[in-house]
């Protein structure tokens, strides 16, 4: 007996403390370089948060929903109100009408609607397609589904895709694509020439696309966001991801979406459920302010950012960074190879800590860190007195 116990305790003592999943990703780089941000009193164009207000009357609806008592749960997949100007708002973007009761999941935010999205119709052994430079969450992503990730380039300067490249990263395990249009980090806004690539593989393979669209109202220079649903078979085999944070500076507030065919929402319903129960009910009273807000919010929204945009791309250049000028989103990437650091990393550390700003490594967006060890992503989403003091301590590396 005192030997089989003996064998247990060997045993439990070599294996980890921690589970393999956990093991085979790292913490988020984003919220790691806002801790040194903070840590050095930097201004902080590493994470994409706005620090400027929501619109006035979205945090009026808010108040007036936790004043109305509206503070326990709500459906498990979101508040009928908030489904239906959810539903109203996609039909004037997409010209197509869904159910809001049988065809969307409010969620906790883009990024759980995305795992839970996953979860619903990934198999342990499925392969996920990623574009990249890609947003730090979906390779953890699919890990945590137990899927192995496929990668398609996206090449600078203007992050095109490769035909070819597409097509090979479409195997018989193939289950599904992941699109973020527009892009994060790069702020490529796909063209219809693109999705129409990406539609033909996934109705050839069988797969999934789910598209992250939260960037979908910032898109500039006369670029136009379309979505993948919209295009000839694919409104069966698509699930569209948006959320509040972006279109309406609330990334805190943690409400978004997954509108999908019914056998699919069912499914997502069901791992939404079993995550987190439910979005704050008091959030989704106000976000169906928020979606009915008139055009020319959107409109002034666009124009804003752009503006920001533009100040950004020029300071930066005349700092001695090269740019890669983005067409949506609110992100810059930059190439950093005039600087003569020995990688991004290095860089990055230097800028939060001896300069006062910080950014994102490039390589944190690439399956091989080498791909990106000269280019740092700077977000723009911010007060002009916020960008204006960042790019006046970014002179100094003129110096």
């Amino acid at each position: 007996m005192s030997e089989k116990i003996s064998l247990a305790a060997g045993v439990a003592e070599r294996r980890s403390p921690v589970s393999q999943k956990a093991q085979k990703f790292t913490e988020s780089v984003i919220r790691e370089m806002t801790r040194l941000a903070i840590e050095h009193n930097a201004v902080n164009l590493a994470q994409g948060f706005p620090d400027f207000a929501a619109p006035e009357e979205v945090k009026e609806a808010a108040v007036a929903a936790i004043r109305a008592d509206i503070n326990q749960y709500e459906i498990t997949w979101g508040a009928r109100e908030f489904r239906r100007a959810v539903a109203e708002r996609f039909h004037r973007d997409t010209g197509l009408e869904i159910d809001p009761e049988r065809e969307m999941t409010v969620c906790c935010g883009a990024t759980e609607t995305m795992i839970a999205s996953l979860l619903a119709i990934i198999d342990p052994g499925d392969e996920v397609v990623v574009f990249e430079p890609f947003y730090e969450n979906y390779g953890p992503d699919a890990i945590i589904c137990g899927a192995t990730t496929r990668h398609v380039r996206l090449h600078p300067p203007d992050w095109t895709i490769d035909a070819q490249e597409l097509a090979a990263a479409f195997t018989d395990r193939t289950r599904a694509i992941i699109l973020n249009t527009p892009n994060n980090p790069t702020g490529k806004v796909f063209t219809l020439a693109e999705l129409e690539l990406i539609a033909e593989q996934c109705r050839r393979a069988g797969a999934y696309a789910i598209t992250d669209e939260i960037y979908q109202f910032l898109v500039y220079d006369g670029f136009r966001h379309v979505s993948l649903v919209t295009l000839p078979g694919m409104r069966e085999r698509t699930i569209t991801i948006n959320a509040m944070s972006k279109t309406y500076s609330v990334t805190g507030w943690r409400v978004g979406y997954a509108i999908a065919p019914p056998e699919v929402t069912n499914a997502v319903r069901k791992m939404h459920d079993f995550l987190t129960v439910g979005a704050a009910a008091p959030l989704q009273q106000a976000g169906a302010t928020a979606l009915r807000l008139p055009e020319s919010y959107y409109q002034q929204l666009c124009v804003n950012y752009q503006t920001r945009r533009d100040r950004m791309l020029v300071g930066l250049e005349q700092a001695g960074f090269r740019c890669f000028r983005p067409h949506g989103a609110y992100y810059i990437m930059t190439d950093i190879s005039a600087f003569g650091f020995h990688n991004d990393v290095e860089f990055a550390r230097y800028l939060v800590r001896e300069i006062g700003v910080g950014v994102v490594p490039g390589s944190s967006f690439y399956r091989d860190p080498a791909s990106g060890a000269q280019q740092v992503r700077f977000a723009y989403c911010k007060k002009d007195a916020t960008l204006d003091e960042a790019l006046r301590r970014l002179e100094k590396l003129k110096r």
